[in-house]
């Protein structure tokens, strides 16, 4: 299914499982799209920052859209394709294309610093990858170190028909959110997709600020589904409390270095993947961060039986 931009709900970050040697956990591949699929997600995003996509060989990365779309029954598959070159760029994207991917997200490279440079480079990188692609736009300066106002986001838009998505992970963006918001309805921006990111930190305000969903990473992807759905549903005190329940455990997820330890520590003891393994470089945790997260496990046991592990 190909991404529109009307594309709304949860569109979880897949992490790449790794064997303790350093090879692709195949197995472990399936049964997380599988679970993403089960669980009730909208699509999912592969190849992305957190899913380790610059240690991956070419044929590994094709692998992981081929299972990722045979396993997603149908539902859009974001392919993250973002390259030092146009070149490895368009030959990724096709390929993802030609394979049943819904579109591609597209990250700025850390040296553009104007708006002119910033708008240049998604100009060309359309052209580049060819203009029946649809894409996301990749908004997440406190990695990349690329601030895009929402006057550039727009221009992006308004000047590229396949951009279809925004993933805003701008931190703090509520604001941004709103203000991208009246473009619309002033009639300046056309209608897009905005799903957010930063590991679900902000999702029950951005929802309410006019988002659409999520498209990030977190050890119990349920949770976003279940943020998005009752705010959708107007049940805001709801929303919150179900988030509010979980937070401890998104905030440790946030550090810098270990967050995907962190993911995948949990996501091995759910069962959904079989080892915690990052490729090389890569962190892990220490015996007294993983009694940490055990002890954040069974706090939120008590309210949510998904964390009774």
């Amino acid at each position: 299914m190909r991404l529109t931009p009307d594309a709304s709900g949860v569109f979880p970050i897949a992490p790449t499982p790794f064997n303790p040697d350093g090879s692709v956990d195949w197995t472990s591949a399936d049964r997380l799209f599988e679970f993403y699929h089960d669980i009730g997600s909208d699509g999912i995003t592969v190849l992305g920052i957190m899913g380790e996509a610059p240690k991956l060989e070419p044929e590994e990365s094709v692998g992981l859209v081929k299972r990722a779309v045979a396993k997603m029954g149908g539902k859009p598959i974001i392919v993250g394709v973002s390259a030092p070159g146009f070149a490895a760029m368009r030959s990724l994207a096709r390929q993802a294309m030609d394979l049943g991917a819904g579109g591609v997200m597209i990250a700025p490279p850390p040296s553009l610093r104007t708006d002119d440079q910033i708008t240049g480079y998604y100009a060309q990188a359309v052209e580049a990858i060819g203009t029946d692609i649809p894409f996301v736009i990749q908004d997440y300066p406190l990695t990349l170190s690329v601030v895009m106002t929402p006057a550039v986001i727009r221009k992006i838009v308004m000047d590229n028909p396949s951009c279809v998505m925004l993933k805003h992970e701008d931190w703090p963006g509520l604001e941004k959110i709103s203000a991208l918001r009246k473009f619309q309805a002033e009639g300046s921006l056309r209608p897009i997709s905005i799903v957010t990111g930063n590991g679900g930190l902000f999702l029950d305000f951005e929802m309410e600020r006019g988002a659409d969903g999520a498209n990030t990473g977190y050890a119990f992807p349920e949770l976003l589904i279940d943020v998005v759905r009752l705010q959708k549903a107007g049940q805001r005190d709801a929303a919150h409390d179900i988030f509010d329940v979980h937070l401890p455990l998104m905030r440790y997820e946030q550090q810098q270095g270990v967050g995907l330890a962190v993911r995948k520590y949990t996501l091995a003891k759910r069962g959904i993947l079989s080892h915690d393994a990052q490729r090389k470089p890569g962190s892990a945790l220490s015996a007294a961060a993983k009694a940490e997260v055990d002890y954040l496990l069974a706090r939120i046991a008590k309210h949510d039986r998904r964390a009774k592990i």
